[in-house]
């Protein structure tokens, strides 16, 4: 099903394909990170409004992931460029080992928006080969990740914030793509965090988290009630509060006095 042509090339709505059209939301992207001598990647090229952007800077290579064969065939063939590889995979399926050999890569990317939160965690997964990145998000994504305290402080403000250092960009209005979207988007920097402190129990803890905030007006003792999680260690003051009202200190406080019962 497409939703409009551009190039000749119908746009296909089931991989929410909405192109960059602004020269200076493009300026934002390519300019934030020195680039001189690096290894670029971008997920979803699609017509290439980007992807010219970047080859216009002095990166030592460009990788593109395209999961349409006709975009992926018309930036192949339009952008001529030693530096450019494009491959046709879905970035979900990929093995990102591939990526060592010329580690550290930045990224920079207009995300696809239905996919961006599984593409964030393998980002995540994959930290340890990235320098840094620019991408656009929907800015309800983006103020979920960024979010400290309030509404929208959840789960995904905590993980992506412990793991990488986030920064609000420029917020993106509709007409700045073909076809327009309905909503906003927003340019988001990130950078792998280093030296992290290592969380016990890792995995289970994330688990903890996402039952803390299950019902994130409900007290932490109602929405830890239905878990395996022994809470007798805690005081009851903690457990009266809301989970947005803790910070990452908190829960890891929490974390250790625990006695997690299986």
């Amino acid at each position: 099903m497409s939703h409009g042509y551009s190039k000749g090339i119908a746009l296909k709505k089931r991989y929410g394909q909405h192109f960059l059209r602004d020269f200076n939301v493009v300026r934002s992207i390519v300019e934030r990170i020195p680039l001189a001598g690096t290894s670029v990647f971008e997920i979803g090229c699609g017509d290439g409004f980007l992807t010219q952007a970047i080859l216009h800077m002095p990166i030592a290579r460009l990788w593109v992931f395209e999961i349409d064969t006709q975009w992926a065939n018309y930036v192949q063939s339009h952008f001529p460029d030693k530096r450019l590889t494009v491959s046709q995979q879905n970035i979900l399926d990929l093995d990102f080992s591939i990526f060592q050999e010329h580690k550290p890569w930045i990224l920079l990317a207009n995300l696809p928006y239905a996919v961006t939160f599984p593409i964030l965690h393998k980002l995540q997964k994959n930290r340890h080969l990235l320098q840094a990145g620019v991408i656009m998000i929907q800015e309800e994504v983006a103020q979920k990740i960024i979010k400290t305290s309030g509404k929208g402080y959840g789960y995904p403000s905590l993980f992506f914030q412990y793991y990488f250092e986030l920064k609000m960009m420029d917020k993106v209005s509709p007409g700045a793509f073909y076809p327009p979207p309905k909503i906003y988007s927003r340019l988001v920097y990130f950078k792998p965090k280093i030296n992290i402190e290592p969380i016990s129990d890792e995995a289970e803890f994330w688990k903890f988290i996402k039952v803390c905030f299950h019902q994130p007006r409900r007290t932490l003792k109602n929405n830890l009630a239905q878990s395996h999680y022994d809470v007798a260690s805690i005081a009851e003051d903690i457990l009266l509060l809301r989970a947005q009202q803790l910070q990452m200190a908190d829960f890891l406080k929490l974390w250790k006095q625990l006695s997690v019962t299986p």
